[in-house]
């Protein structure tokens, strides 16, 4: 995977990284971003960032939250924020978490503040009592979209806080799906009615 050292005359081009240059790029990073610096793909990226917003509860340390990071960096969403625990493991993302926002909030309150400051609706995704399904619902261009913790799923903090919760539709024994699969699942479900295809 990636490419190996520039052959030939460097290009002079300051988004380039020299050590990249001379020893090969083996990132996965798009065949666009090949020698560029992390610093140059993220503010790239800044310029197209799409008005979606991604939340996970981290109230108990979740291991998917690097799933969900690396699916959003893939969606290109404006920022991840973790509600909860400040550390999560970041294995899971695959260095990604460098390419975008993170942002951290310690309690439902304060992101709530932030959502009504920044005028961002928050839509949980969660199958709880009162959920409509996902399928069938018009997600706004600019939202958040709020998952719960591995296991609990949202909090009754978070669900009093979303103004709408979405139920991805199911048809097995399981009572639920992976956190990160459903943060995958409501990303595009968004993905589809807002971005476009290219």
């Amino acid at each position: 995977m990636g490419v190996g050292p520039w052959v030939g005359d460097w290009p002079q081009d300051d988004r380039l990284d020299p050590e990249l240059l001379r020893d090969g790029d083996r990132r996965n990073v798009v065949d666009a971003y090949r020698y560029w610096t992390v610093e140059a793909i993220r503010a790239d990226l800044d310029t197209r960032r799409h008005p979606l917003h991604v939340v996970i509860e981290n109230w108990k340390h979740d291991l998917n939250i690097g799933s969900v990071v690396r699916t959003a960096n893939a969606f290109n969403v404006a920022a991840v924020h973790v509600v909860g625990r400040r550390r999560w493991n970041r294995r899971g993302a695959m260095v990604t978490d460098r390419y975008l926002h993170v942002e951290h909030h310690p309690d439902v309150d304060d992101l709530v503040a932030w959502a009504q400051a920044d005028g961002v609706p928050l839509w949980g995704v969660d199958n709880v009592a009162g959920s409509v399904p996902l399928e069938t619902a018009r997600l706004p261009r600019s939202c958040a979209l709020v998952l719960g913790q591995e296991g609990t799923g949202l909090s009754d903090e978070a669900v009093a806080a979303c103004g709408t919760t979405l139920a991805i539709g199911q048809f097995g024994s399981t009572r639920s799906i992976n956190a990160g699969a459903a943060a995958a699942i409501a990303m595009h479900a968004w993905v589809r009615l807002h971005a476009g295809h290219s």
